[in-house]
Parts: structure tokens; sequence; C-alpha cells
């Protein structure tokens, strides 16, 4: 069997058994059949996906993950008191009403697009991350049974940060699901959104996760997106968001999660004055392997970006970071910095970095840049001569490299939680 012929095959075969939908769902699910027979999943000679190697998710048959149940148990370690009423949960992509609680949100509406009769959803739903250029798009598209509608009421501030819970639970077989998110937020509202992908117990699964993101004339959202999924997942998720006039969006991407993970992240400036802020964190090892590509397109003037993305890499790990900046023509006054910092904890660990600028304006200030290296001998040395131990000191160091991603995270729960995780996932590496 040819090469080819294993891409068509094993992407038919993820589309067997797609479900019966009805509106903005049935919608995008039509839109998705007619794109995806001019498609293929991706190999080695795309240049996006070079890096990575899908083989184990199209060697392998994936059945579409059935609805099933977990408890509020299985689920303590993920649950924040900050979200206690505001959370919407769902397993396998099917809503789990018993799991979530949405009594405490006032100035927006959260619920389901498979319920929704919302035209904004109808409207909305699959425009920001359009189907039609990326495959596992256009495969979310065909198999999503549900997925999360929030729509913030213009000159809202939202207190309480709204959790979005996405949990896979694996099956004696491989199994698939498929998580998706439209967040609309009207103008001059506030509102923080935290997009968690987790893991209920263990064995082989694929979650495919496409999440879209609106911010209005003059409002400011906060994205956390976390993906801690098990060991043995196979986790591809496109993040794509785009900013108003004077709007702004802040992202927090952590991702430690999978044993083998992608990451489109998107952010497009709609309108003058634009501001987007991603702050990216990666920690893998093993033979783990997270590929992130972020893509930020500047279309009007006056727009400020920042990012700053961090990986920590261990065993035989491998972690890719590709991150484009686009001004368009006509985008005078972009102000933007881009960073890529990365620590091998391992001479077998393997970090590629590619930070890329495409400038078509002519009074900008742009600046990119990309380190790769490891944990200095002399700086283990002074904190050992201060007292402290070798793993100690060893953890000091490597709390400093994380800190400065997870110090983003407004909700502090979730950030303690994050910050023992960090630790916990890459210690093994020095003990």
């Amino acid at each position: 069997m040819s090469v080819e012929t294993l891409r068509d095959a094993a992407l038919e075969a993820l589309q067997a058994g797609a479900p019966n939908v009805t509106g903005p769902l049935e919608t995008l699910r039509r839109a998705a059949e007619r794109a995806l027979p001019e498609m293929r999943l991706p190999g080695p000679k795309d240049e996006a996906w070079r890096f990575m190697n899908l083989a184990p998710l199209k060697q392998q048959a994936f059945a579409p993950a059935a609805a099933t149940s977990v408890t509020h148990t299985q689920l303590s370690d993920y649950l924040l008191p900050e979200a206690t009423h505001s959370r919407l949960v769902f397993v396998n992509g099917f809503y789990a009403p018993e799991l979530s609680s949405l009594e405490g949100l006032t100035g927006v509406t959260v619920g389901t697009l498979r319920e929704s009769a919302s035209g904004v959803a109808e409207s909305r739903l699959g425009t920001l991350a359009p189907l039609s250029d990326d495959v596992f798009t256009a495969l979310n598209g065909r198999m999503a049974e549900d997925g999360a509608l929030v729509v913030v009421a213009p000159d809202s501030q939202v207190a309480s940060p709204i959790h979005l819970l996405f949990v896979s639970v694996p099956h004696t077989t491989p199994v698939a699901s498929y998580a998706r998110a439209l967040v609309i937020v009207g103008a001059n509202s506030a509102a923080t959104v935290i997009e968690d992908h987790v893991s209920a117990g263990d064995g082989v699964h694929f979650a495919d996760a496409v999440s879209e993101f609106a911010v209005g004339d003059g409002a400011r959202l906060v994205h956390l997106r976390v993906q801690r999924e098990g060991d043995a997942a196979i986790h591809i998720g496109r993040s794509a968001a785009t900013i108003g006039r004077d709007a702004r969006y802040e992202a927090v991407l952590v991702n430690y999660g999978a044993r083998l993970s992608r990451l489109n992240a998107e952010v497009t400036q709609s309108a003058e004055g634009a501001e987007a802020k991603l702050y990216g964190l990666t920690l893998i090892t093993g033979e783990q392997e997270s590929d992130t590509h972020s893509s930020i397109t500047h279309a009007r003037p006056h727009g400020r970006s920042e990012q700053l993305a961090k990986c920590v890499a261990g065993g035989r790990a491998h972690g890719v970071f590709n991150g484009r900046v686009h001004v368009s023509r006509g985008a005078q006054g972009t102000d933007s910095a881009q960073s890529s910092r990365n620590l091998l904890l391992s001479p077998r660990a393997r970090v590629d970095a590619k930070p890329e600028l495409e400038i078509f304006a002519d009074d900008v200030k742009c600046s990119h840049g990309a380190t790769v290296g490891q944990l200095e001998s002399e700086e283990l040395f002074y904190l050992q001569s201060r007292g402290l131990s070798e793993q100690a000191a060893y953890r000091l160091l490597l709390h400093g490299f994380a800190a400065e991603v997870l110090e983003r995270i407004p909700v502090s729960s979730l950030r303690e939680r994050l910050e023992a995780s960090v630790l916990a996932h890459t210690i093994e590496e020095h003990v």
C-alpha cells in the first residue's frame, strides 16, 4: 500500500460513524463534507508538519468515542474553586450537565452548540477557524457531537472565570473525540475563559480540538488553554482569535500532556489599535513530541503583539516552535516582539525553533529571537554553595524558568496546580 493510499484510508476511517446533528453544527458538518474529499492527512513532505511523525495516528483504527460518564471524584484534580458555578463539562465530546454548573454567571450566556438556536452561533461558527485550510479542522467539523458556546453581552464584566473542561475517556480500543468551542465577547466587555483538555484514565485516544474567539471592540479576553491529557494520547488542537478595535486578547498556552501533540494558535488583528499577547509553556519528557505553530496577523494600523514561547525538554523528547508574525500592507505603526526560549534537560532531547517575520509595511517595529540551552552548572553550584541540595537547586532554577509564563495566569488555583505539575513532570530528569 502506498503512502498516499495509507493517508487516504486513515482519513476515511476517522470519518466513520459521523453523528447526526442539527443547527449550527449541521451547517458546519455539511461544509466539512464538501471539503474533506479534497484533503489528506499531512506527512513529512508538508513543510508545516515535517517535524511531526503522525504514524501513530495513521496506523491505528480510531472509533468515535461513545458517550460515557465520569464522577466528580475522578475530576477532582481538575475542578477549580474559582469556577465552581461557572463550569461547562464535556466528556468524549458530549455535554455532561451533571458535572456542569452555571449558576454564578451574569452578563453572559453559556450553553452548548447542539442545543443552541442562536443566530450568532450559526453565523460565526467555522468562520474564525476556516475548515477549508486544515484537514483536522474539517475533520472536527464533520465529527463533533457538541461544543461549548459562550456569548458575553456588551459592556459586561464577567467576574468568575468560565471553565470549559473537555474530558477524554480512553477505552480498551483506540477512540477519537472532538472538542469544539465558540466564544464571543461583546464590545467593551471583559472575561476569562479556561479551555482545559484532560484525560480520565489511561489508554490510547485521539483528541481533535478546535476553539474560536471573537473579541469585540474595546473588549478584553484572557484565554487560558491547558493540554494535560494522558501519556498515550494524541492531541491536535487549533485556537483562532479575531480582535476588534482597541481590543485586547491575552492567551496563556500550557502543554505538558499527550505522547504526540500539536497546537496551531492563530490571532488576527481585524481593526486598528488591537493588542495580542501570547505566552506559551511546553514541558515534555520521555518520548513525547510536541509541536506549536503560532500565527499573528497584523491587518490594520497601530496593532501591538507580544509573544513568549518556552519549552522544557528532557529524555528523548522533541519540541517544535514555529512562530509567524505577518504585517499586512497598510498596517503602519505595528509594534511586535517575539521570543522563543528553550531548555534542554537531557543530551538526547531536542527543540527546533523557527521564528518568522513577514513585513509588508514600512513604519513598523518588529523583533524576534530564539535560544536553546541547558541549566547553567555555575548557577546550580552557586545555589548549592548557599546551602541548597542539588535537587532543590535544580527545582528552583526550573521553577524560575517556567514562572515567567505561569505568573500570567490570573486564576490562583490553576496557577498553583500547574506550578506543581512543572516540577513533577520534569524533576525525574535529575533524580
